[in-house]
């Protein structure tokens, strides 16, 4: 299966970016005249850049269409594209000079079409530096991008999820503690047969809702996989010491250190004993 234009915009820009900024140094290392091979690889990165800096500007009109519909990133969305079009022209420029310079490779006058593009490149990656700022800022201050590239459900899925954790560990931090415990509320709602969901749940009926019983009760049904098990006995540990019961705390340390050794669990497990 062929991927879409819009689909394969990262991988693209960053090909952009790399070729830019390598292009852009061995062209200025060329002006020096040495070594030899380097004026005719910097020619070749440099158009290079160019031809990818169209493919970027084509994919990235094509990929803006779903994410400029997400409600306030219109303006991030345009800025970018913006600043992609400035830079694709500005790398077609330079891909020109470059060509006018292997035009003249015999002339006495190379060096100063090498000298022009070499400040053009250094421009170039400018305006590759912009354009990048503000791509990183689409994604990762609007996601712009995440859970909508490829159109698959399921990383729309996982940038819901992503939103109800990270929105209900703010709240949590600020002492909006009945709001993280209702985000994932939601989240264990949705996400039910996940078990890492269910972890953070339990984790919630303790921090959040300081149920330490309602924290027991959900993780004695629950049977995580192997990487999840230190992490389910730390938390049984917690809700136990909640409750004031300490033995019940140390029988569940013990019992977890027997099957996963783990420094982590060791040193609670000493603290609770006394023994630190």
């Amino acid at each position: 299966m062929i991927p879409s234009l819009a689909s394969i915009h990262p991988q693209v820009a960053h090909f952009t970016i790399a070729l830019a900024i390598i292009g852009a140094v061995f062209r200025v290392i060329s002006l020096l005249g040495r070594p030899k091979w380097i004026s005719p690889a910097a020619t070749t990165l440099l158009l290079l850049a160019a031809a990818s800096a169209v493919v970027s500007d084509r994919s990235g009109t094509a990929a803006h269409g779903p994410i400029e519909r997400i409600p306030g990133v219109r303006p991030a969305v345009q800025e970018h594209e913006e600043w992609g079009g400035r830079t694709q022209n500005a790398l077609l420029v330079l891909g020109v000079i470059e060509l006018v310079g292997l035009a003249m490779w015999k002339s006495q006058y190379l060096k100063y079409a090498h000298g022009v593009a070499a400040i053009g490149a250094l421009v170039c990656v400018g305006f590759v530096y912009e354009t990048g700022e503000h791509g990183g800022e689409l994604v990762y201050s609007y996601a712009g991008g995440p859970g909508l590239r490829t159109g698959d459900a399921r990383d729309t899925e996982r940038l819901l999820l992503a939103g109800y954790y990270n929105q209900a560990m703010a709240d949590r931090k600020a002492g909006r503690l009945d709001s993280a415990a209702q985000l994932i509320k939601d989240a264990a709602a949705r996400f039910n047969s996940d078990p890492e969901v269910r972890l953070l749940a339990a984790e919630s009926l303790l921090l959040d809702q300081k149920n330490a019983q309602g924290a027991i009760d959900a993780l004695a049904s629950l049977e995580p996989p192997p990487q999840l098990r230190v992490r389910k006995g730390m938390l049984q540990a917690d809700a136990f010491e909640a409750l004031g019961q300490k033995d019940a705390a140390i029988a569940v340390l013990q019992t977890l250190v027997s099957q996963t050794p783990n420094a982590r669990v060791q040193q609670r497990l000493d603290k609770l004993q006394g023994k630190s």
